[in-house]
């Protein structure tokens, strides 16, 4: 994890420590709709973020998989007051078809973001918006453990039943008015009220899509693994309906790492969305 990484741009050849890379980035806390909204994913060569489980679930396919890219994915918690997950992360979280909680980690090499969020007077571990349509989830323990506040935001007509499944554990159920689909400005403007200013999408490639046609995202962080795995089916970045208008980004800063998996190259990089 010692071994650093090389600036290609804005600036390029100049090498700096993999720890640190984003953290020290300043992020805005004023995005196009209210928060700034910023979310990750690792990719392949040919474009595979996830692939099928043997029990059914999905997970980041284990070739791509490094702790150089998860060192980066918790330091983009850092800054973050709000994660945005789903209900299906949830669901395979508590099935153990995945044993990844949500940032920030414990861990004493993680220790740096813990001081960072500690200096900025933030809570040490960001909240969690959790957006669902079926409600068919529970909220696992150890996030409540962890004094996160956690919302469950859904459509407008929701089962009941459910709802106060969920709110009987200490959970916040928000019915967003007028849509069956959680998502767009609506979701922006909402947690924009409750006072959150950055937040750190953790989703799949569907709530991907519904940032990106509300135009709600504002920056993507890629890391991209110099390897090609083959495979069907698998998930992309943003998977659902062609998009009615591009989703067109700029490319903010861009960085080459020689350690990746078995040595393989990887880069990561930050895009803006131009709107």
């Amino acid at each position: 994890m010692n071994e650093g990484i090389i600036s290609c741009y804005p600036t390029a050849g100049a090498e700096r420590p993999l720890a640190g890379v984003y953290l020290d980035t300043p992020l805005p806390d004023q995005g196009r709709c209210g928060p700034f909204v910023y979310a990750n994913y690792v990719t392949s060569l040919d474009g595979r973020i996830s692939v099928p489980t043997p029990a059914g679930g999905q997970t980041v396919p284990g070739n791509i998989a490094n702790p150089r890219d998860w060192r980066l994915l918790e330091e983009l918690a850092g800054p973050a007051d709000l994660l945005l997950s789903s209900g299906r992360y949830l669901r395979e979280l508590n099935a153990g078809q995945t044993s990844d909680i949500l940032p920030v980690g414990t861990g004493e090499a993680l220790s740096d973001i813990r001081a960072f969020r500690a200096r900025r007077g933030l809570a040490p571990q960001p909240d969690v918006a959790v957006l669902s349509v079926s409600l068919d989830f529970a909220v696992p323990d150890q996030l409540l453990e962890q004094g996160r506040r956690v919302i469950v935001i859904t459509g407008s007509t929701p089962d009941e039943r459910r709802v106060q499944a969920l709110e009987r554990t200490g959970v916040k159920v928000i019915a967003l008015p007028g849509t069956q689909q959680p998502g767009g400005e609506a979701l922006a403007a909402l947690l924009g009220r409750l006072g959150y200013r950055r937040i750190y999408a953790i989703t799949g490639p569907y709530v991907m899509h519904t940032l990106i046609t509300a135009r709600v995202l504002d920056t993507l962080y890629l890391t991209t693994v110099h390897r090609i795995i083959g495979g069907s089916p698998f998930a992309s970045i943003c998977e659902g309906d062609l998009l009615s208008g591009t989703a067109d980004f700029s490319l903010a800063s861009l960085y080459v790492d020689a350690h990746g998996p078995d040595g393989c190259t990887q880069t990561f990089a930050r895009y803006d969305l131009k709107y």
